[in-house]
């Protein structure tokens, strides 16, 4: 089987850029300075690249385009040579998360995986992470109700600067694995019976349960928009939520997709764009696989999407 049919793209029409690294991406498809190389919004571009979120590292194939961007495949190659990449020859993008791949690497990719007719390593993300998320578990809007504790969350952007959050997490009261291991994390979420969202009674917001693939954040408000343009859920005052909107989400203890997040949420989007910005540049983001708060830039390698309203 070839590699790109293993993936469902037609392998005349596909092949690995194996010169495009992380941090080409923003000039080449976010600025347009690459443009070049770039012949229309529908031209796709495949490259490898490792991702270091969170350990151990992982080996992933990209495809990229104008204000596009999805993650197709992990590959699982030999950790050792994932780590010394990292170590070594490895080129960080500013996040310090996405690396491009070596030579080392590159050799092993055509050996093993690209030129072989052995497609077992080879594990697409949407057969990865593919799940069942029909049936919440959660009671519904009929139930009755226990007493709650009442939180009141900020729902206005702001921008802040990267010393103020230990602070700001510290006086919402919500659990944060870095700032505040001691925090609250008791939501009590009711299923809507609509298939697509949930509330969460102690704040009074309305959450999608599943969210966007990672894009830019301009992509992403565009995609926040079309969700009210076409009353996504019965609604249209959908929005991001602010970085202590979506971090009352996050629970204590791990979900069987190794996120800290009820798993009646989609764990496409393991860390999510919030509202707010980073005084003096770049975007505040939840991650539910660490149950932190983190910036980096909105385009490179950008977010994904999960909306909110007030009910």
């Amino acid at each position: 089987m070839s590699f790109f049919t293993k993936l469902g793209i037609d392998p005349t029409q596909a092949s690995i850029d194996w010169d495009l690294q992380p941090a080409d991406t923003f000039g080449m498809f976010e600025s347009w300075g690459g443009k070049e190389r770039v012949k229309s919004k529908n031209e796709r571009f495949y490259y490898f690249y490792i991702d270091n979120w969170q350990p151990p590292a992982r080996l992933l194939l990209m495809e990229r385009g104008i204000k596009y961007a999805r993650i197709l495949a992990r590959i699982e190659a030999p950790q050792e040579l994932i780590d010394k990449c990292i170590a070594g020859q490895g080129k960080s993008t500013t996040l310090d998360t996405s690396y491009a791949i070596d030579d080392a690497i590159i050799l092993w990719l055509q050996e093993h995986v690209v030129d072989s007719d052995d497609d077992s390593r080879i594990i697409p993300i949407k057969a990865e992470e593919e799940e069942d998320i029909s049936v919440t578990g959660l009671p519904g809007p009929s139930d009755p109700v226990p007493e709650l504790h009442l939180r009141t969350l900020r729902s206005t952007p702001l921008a802040f600067k990267e010393e103020e959050i230990e602070g700001l997490v510290r006086k919402a009261g919500l659990f944060e694995r870095r700032y505040n291991l001691e925090g609250s994390a008791d939501g009590y979420l009711v299923d809507n019976g609509d298939g697509l969202t949930v509330t969460d009674l102690t704040t009074k917001l309305m959450w999608q349960r599943g969210g966007s693939e990672i894009n830019s954040i301009r992509t992403i408000q565009n995609w926040t928009g079309e969700l009210n343009r076409t009353d996504f859920g019965g609604h249209a005052d959908w929005r991001l939520p602010t970085f202590e909107e979506a971090l009352s989400l996050a629970v204590k203890v791990k979900n069987s997709k190794e996120l800290y997040l009820h798993p009646c949420f989609s764990a496409g989007q393991p860390f999510v764009f919030t509202s707010d910005k980073r005084d003096p540049g770049g975007h505040w983001f939840v991650d539910y696989a660490q149950a932190r708060v983190f910036w980096a830039s909105g385009f490179n390698p950008g977010g994904f999407g999960r909306v909110c309203r007030k009910i």
